[in-house]
């Protein structure tokens, strides 16, 4: 294609979202996270960047956040782009534009932009630690039975493989303390323990532990913390140098809103050459992180759409946004704790929690629970069943209404009435 049918090309997919940098110039601004009539404007505009299916309300956006359409778009323009150019564009700048959105995310949690790459999700990022780790027989990892699923897993196959020992602690819902949660950890830690896997926001529950306790605690010992932030890039602030910890895993499809198969993952530069690929990657030296990021034909579009997902944020404010979450958050959770056969799973405190928490009802089992809330009450959620967490995760989004919430309350009221 000629150079001016190329330009024409490219103006024509440039003029059909004129919607970066993002911007809400029509809107109040404001920082306030409560209803007003200034800040109730500006998340009314918000919603609207959503196309939100009618059939239920949805307080599920945990697993997966629902892009919002200016992203969305975006996305749209970066795969007819990727797919314009083909080999061209996969021979050529993907692992430039890759760099640079991986150094986007590490300017917006604070580390160095040579110690994070981007990966699928917080599974691969911190089974890459898990699976890399130079481990020796008798070795031993610590973490919660109330961590996620899949990093369990991955433990018990370097178990397996290895000969090292798992151990397990069990996280109080409401602890009395900081102090509590870095005795429990500290409790299992011998001089034969290597790594300490943590949640920065517990996935079921929403509670944030005090990571830098935590990892200040440890290194005194001399162990290494690994960190599952799979849910606080985009939605708390997440400083990576105040935290201070040796690993650090975030899904960016989560709260930053990027396309699905987008996740980060930080490792502090002296650790970088111990740990081994999880797929052979032709760098060869070992201290550069990039020899941990091998990702084949990647959907590279997706990785584009990472700037954008930041833009998005920007334009919101990570501030206001947090703000806003812990604020819709306690709207509903405050006026449940109080209710008969009503259990809430999640700290009171609010540096303790933010946008997510967790409800039960004692008469009510948690499947029974969640299916109750979408067949009757239009109320999208998922339940949480084990260990000492019984009841639905409810996670709110920046679209969500306290008329929505309101909704999802009277549904708790009138559950928790029944026999």
């Amino acid at each position: 294609m000629k150079k001016r049918q190329f330009l024409r090309y490219m103006g024509n997919a440039a003029m059909a979202t004129p919607l970066l940098p993002f911007s809400l110039e029509s809107i109040p601004k404001t920082n306030s996270p409560y209803p007003d009539k200034d800040s109730e404007a500006f998340w009314e505009r918000i919603r609207k960047d959503y196309k939100l299916k009618p059939d239920y309300i949805n307080l599920e956006s945990g697993y997966y956040n629902i892009i919002p359409t200016p992203i969305l778009e975006k996305y749209t323009q970066h795969i007819q782009h990727v797919n314009y150019e083909g080999s061209y564009y996969m021979r050529t700048v993907q692992w430039d534009n890759k760099k640079k959105a991986a150094a986007r995310v590490a300017e917006l949690v604070n580390c160095s932009e040579k110690g994070l790459i981007i990966t699928r999700n917080t599974t691969e990022s911190l089974d890459t630690i898990i699976g890399g780790y130079p481990w020796e027989k008798g070795d031993e990892a610590i973490f919660a039975v109330q961590d996620y699923g899949a990093m369990q897993v991955h433990f018990h196959q370097m178990e397996d493989r290895y000969g090292i020992v798992c151990k397990k602690v069990s996280l109080p819902n409401h602890p009395e303390s900081d102090e509590e949660i870095v005795s429990l950890y500290e409790s299992q830690i011998t001089p034969k323990t290597r790594l300490l896997m943590i949640c920065h926001m517990v996935n079921v529950t929403g509670q944030i532990l005090p990571v830098r306790k935590i990892c200040d605690m440890a290194h005194s010992h001399g162990v290494e913390v690994m960190v599952d932030g799979a849910h606080c890039v985009g939605h708390i602030k997440v400083d990576l140098v105040q935290l201070d910890c040796d690993y650090y895993g975030s899904s960016l499809h989560k709260w930053l809103c990027a396309p699905l198969g987008a996740g980060m993952l930080y490792v502090a530069e002296r650790n970088i050459p111990k740990i081994w690929p999880l797929l052979a990657e032709h760098e060869k030296d070992k201290t550069k992180i990039r020899r941990l990021n091998h990702t084949g034909t990647h959907p590279v579009h997706t990785d584009l759409t990472i700037n954008d997902s930041v833009d998005y944020l920007e334009m919101i404010g990570l501030e206001r946004k947090e703000n806003r979450m812990r604020f819709l958050q306690r709207y509903w959770s405050d006026q449940l704790r109080d209710v008969e056969n009503v259990v809430i799973n999640t700290p009171i405190e609010p540096h303790r929690s933010c946008g997510i928490a967790n409800v039960g009802l004692t008469n009510i089992k948690p499947s029974e629970m969640a299916k109750t809330l979408l067949d009757e009450f239009n109320v999208w959620t998922v339940a949480i069943d084990f260990e000492n967490v019984h009841g639905c995760r409810i996670t709110p989004n920046v679209f969500t209404t306290t008329e929505e919430l309101d909704q999802f309350v009277d549904a708790i009221k009138t559950m928790a009435k029944r026999v």
